[in-house]
């Protein structure tokens, strides 16, 4: 079961800026978008909404620093 935090969004948000918020990593967007499917993808988010930013474990977001022959072998 993942687990959420909730973020509410101001003017000027944008899907990479929460990922970098949330992950340290503006690249990372593609979970909280998929965790809010009724949230229009656009360029910029209206303020006031509520979205669900998944919490991921810090080896999925580190294994992207590393070199190819430390990765886990999972992808």
């Amino acid at each position: 079961m993942t687990e959420y935090v909730e973020h509410l969004t101001a003017e000027g948000d944008r899907w990479d800026l929460i990922a970098w918020r949330y992950y340290g990593d503006p690249h990372l967007y593609e979970p909280i978008i998929a965790a809010n499917p009724t949230v229009p993808i656009r360029p910029f988010l209206a303020s006031g909404i509520r979205l669900r930013v998944p919490i991921i474990p810090d080896e999925v977001v580190l294994d992207r620093d590393l070199p190819p022959w430390k990765r886990s072998n999972l992808r």
